[in-house]
């Protein structure tokens, strides 16, 4: 039962987070657009570095959610919020993520995996309840993708972006201030029973798509190209060096 659990969590985080990676992202891959925006190879290890990252966080939300006083729920929120800002900042200053002008993506990428991580541990819980109903996996459900969404938008609010990027410039505070307000309203909404938990989720999901086009789109549209590939033979045109990126195809 409990492997049962897991898997349909897996499966719930994995088709989100990686969903996210695949559509979103993914448009700025070619050949969506002339050259890809990023290296695919560095957004999909950021991706994997986030679902490891992601198994302690989750711990600390499972924590937070269950705290039984104000301090504990506190420090458990600290340590999910601050974890979280932490493992981007230091994922941007690394040589390998942060070399390209393409850190924004990975961050994205970064953070989908840290969603889906946390989302397989809300779905498991769900589903390893004593009685599982309709209402719980609605609630399960729509968490997750607030989850997601949050810890995306997330990533965008923490980017301290270059200024010939452009956009707004953000930085880790407003970041963990969103976060944990999300965090917050998503573990208050159960109070008031399942309506409260889905109208919290639903909020916090709507908040956080809506924060997320309105910032996102402004950086990512103005990021360049990695100058990162030497082309050995000139002969060749460079439309046969493009990649299809992320398994699309150029119709």
């Amino acid at each position: 039962m409990v492997e049962l659990t897991l898997t349909v969590g897996a499966v719930v985080g994995v088709a989100l987070s990686a969903g996210f990676v695949y559509w979103e992202i993914g448009r700025y891959a070619a050949p969506q657009v002339v050259e890809s925006r990023f290296d695919e190879k560095k957004e999909m290890f950021a991706y994997t570095a986030g679902l490891f990252v992601g198994i302690p966080l989750a711990v600390a939300f499972l924590f937070f959610l269950s705290a039984g006083n104000l301090l504990a729920a506190g420090i458990d929120l600290v340590a999910l919020v601050g974890g979280t800002e932490l493992a981007q900042w230091a994922l941007l200053r690394t040589i390998y993520f942060g070399s390209d002008g393409s850190g924004p993506f990975y961050a994205l990428g970064f953070r989908a995996g840290i969603g889906g991580i946390i989302t397989l541990a809300v779905v498991a819980q769900a589903l390893g309840a004593s009685s599982v109903s309709s209402t719980s996996l609605v609630v399960a459900g729509v968490q997750s993708v607030a989850i997601v969404t949050l810890e995306v938008v997330g990533a965008v609010l923490s980017l301290r972006t270059p200024r010939p990027i452009g956009g707004p410039r953000g930085g880790p505070g407003p970041g963990a201030l969103v976060s944990g307000v999300g965090f917050f309203l998503l573990a208050l909404g159960p109070s008031f029973g399942g309506a409260g938990a889905v109208a919290a989720a639903l909020s916090v999901a709507v908040v956080s798509i809506l924060m997320y086009r309105r910032l996102a789109r402004p950086i990512l549209d103005r990021i360049r190209p990695p100058s990162t590939v030497v082309h050995l033979d000139d002969d060749e045109p460079d439309v046969d060096e493009r990649r299809s990126g992320f398994g699309r195809t150029d119709q």
